[in-house]
């Protein structure tokens, strides 16, 4: 048996709010159709090639609390630094260093307080095995 994929799923305050964000970050994605009981969004669905998300609702979420974090393995982190730079996302974007880790990396955290650690390894050093 072998595992294929993961999909990370995220809690967020408003599924629908954070799926425009993510769509504007180049991200592809849809809602689950059926609403919740108080007529909300509860689950949507996120993937940019084969990166992929599930978006929860978590109505009561403090962002300051949130302990979510994704590590996403990317081929040139300075180029989608740029793209992300350029469509302004709410949260705070850090542009890409070199780490001691050997790694390059970027990161964000959006408004719902999901952490996305985004690198490569350097030149020199081997590629990571997690």
């Amino acid at each position: 048996m072998n595992l294929e994929r993961v999909a990370p799923i995220l809690p967020v305050r408003d599924v629908a709010n954070a799926l425009t964000r993510y769509k504007q970050l180049g991200f592809e994605g849809i809602l689950y159709e059926e609403l919740n009981g108080n007529g909300r969004h509860f689950y949507g669905f996120l993937w940019r090639g084969d990166v992929r998300f599930h978006l929860q609702l978590a109505p009561d979420l403090d962002p300051h609390q949130n302990t979510s974090a994704v590590y996403v393995y990317v081929d040139d982190p300075d180029a989608l630094f740029a793209e992300w730079r350029a469509a302004s996302p709410e949260g705070e974007l850090r542009q890409p260093q070199d780490m001691p880790w050997q790694m390059r990396e970027m990161s964000y955290s959006d408004p719902d307080g999901n952490l996305f650690r985004i690198g490569r390894p350097l030149a020199s050093a081997t590629p990571a095995s997690a």
